[in-house]
Order: structure tokens, then sequence, then C-alpha cells
């Protein structure tokens, strides 16, 4: 599994399901450069059981994510069509209707092969055939992309394993507190909380205060 913290995210163009029903060609990641930090997670599926509730959360906190100018982006290795239409579906039929952040298809595979997040690779067998080894689909990847475009946070869960909403809004915090005030910031820091100087100093005046 690579470790993108620190590194460009990989630049991607393709089909999108926007505003909870318009589909697009050419959705861009680029074209949050110098605007906004982004999260950019993976999900398995469409039309799953773990992937509903974790897009639902997402968008019940989606509020929050655009107050701290942040871009939501969920994708699969489902086709536009398929996103479209799990869109329209109720959730009490297992849909995502009401859902209106960005979903990105990822049919090629291409996507989720650049963030390393596939669950298989393609090989070639004793015959000489290509063929996928693995599951085709993505992993629970989540990257948090700042304005010039580097990761500065990522986590991967396997598929049974829904994430934390809250988790990510805190990382975004800690991110932004970083970039506005240059202080670092300590274990279980929530927004609100005092980070602490990056010295020698900084950490004896913080522990000092808990003894």
């Amino acid at each position: 599994m690579s470790v993108l913290v620190g590194k460009k995210a990989p630049a991607f163009k393709a089909e999108a399901v926007v505003n909870g029903g318009e589909i697009v060609a050419d959705y861009s990641l680029d074209q949050f450069i110098g605007k906004k930090n982004v999260v950019l997670f993976f999900y398995p599926a469409d039309f799953t059981f773990v992937c509903p509730t974790e897009i639902i959360a997402f968008q019940d906190k989606l509020a929050e994510f655009e107050k701290r100018n942040v871009q939501v982006i969920g994708v699969s290795v489902d086709s536009a069509f398929s996103h479209w239409k799990w869109l329209q579906t109720e959730k009490k039929e297992g849909g995502i209707k009401g859902v209106n952040f960005p979903l990105v298809a990822d049919a090629s595979m291409t996507i989720s092969e650049n963030y390393d997040v596939l669950a298989g690779e393609y090989d070639y067998n004793d015959e000489g055939q290509l063929v996928f080894e693995g599951n085709p689909q993505a992993y629970r990847g989540l990257f948090l992309i700042d304005k010039e475009g580097v990761v500065r946070h990522q986590v991967v869960n396997d598929m049974p394993l829904g994430r934390s909403v809250d988790e990510t809004l805190r990382m975004v915090d800690a991110l932004q507190f970083f970039e506005e005030n240059g202080e670092v910031c300590p274990a279980n820091w929530h927004a609100g909380e005092e980070g602490l100087t990056a010295s020698q100093e900084g950490i004896s005046a913080y522990l000092g205060k808990r003894e």
C-alpha cells in the first residue's frame, strides 16, 4: 500500500454525477487547486451495504465541510449510470437519494489503482491470458488534499469497516489550524483547543500544564 502523504495527489478526469443527478464528462480534481481542500474517498460499490451508510453520513455533515471550504468527492469503480440510478433510489430501498456531492465513476479502475486502493491487480496466467486477481473494487480509502494538491492525511479501511465522518472533520480542522496558526496539533486535539509550538519549549510548556 502506497503512502501518498506529502506527495501530489494523482490527478484525474472522469465521468461523475454531480448535484444529485447531472452527469458530467470530465470531472477534474485539478479544478480545486488553489481554491479548496478536498476530501476524496473511495468506496467499494454502489447498491451495497456499508457504502450507503458512509455516503449518507458524509451528506449529513456536508454543511460542516462546506463551512470549512472543503469539497467532498466520492469514487467507486461503478459507471456514472450506476451512480445516477443509485442516487434516484429511495433510502428505504437501499438508495442514496438526496446526496448531492459528486460521485466519480472509475469504471477503468485507474483512479483506484493510482491511489493504490484497488483490492487486486491484473496479471497474466500460465496461458498468457490477462486476468484480474483479487476483488475489482476499491478499499475504503480516504485522502485529505490541501489547496496545493498535496495529500496531507490518508486512511484505508478494509471493506467491512465503515469510516468515521467526525474523524475526517477533525483532521480537516487540524490541517486548517496548522495552516492558519503554524502550531501543531497534539493527540486527540479538537477545534477550539490549544495547539503547541513545534519546539522543545513548546512541548515542555504543553505537557507542563497537564501534570
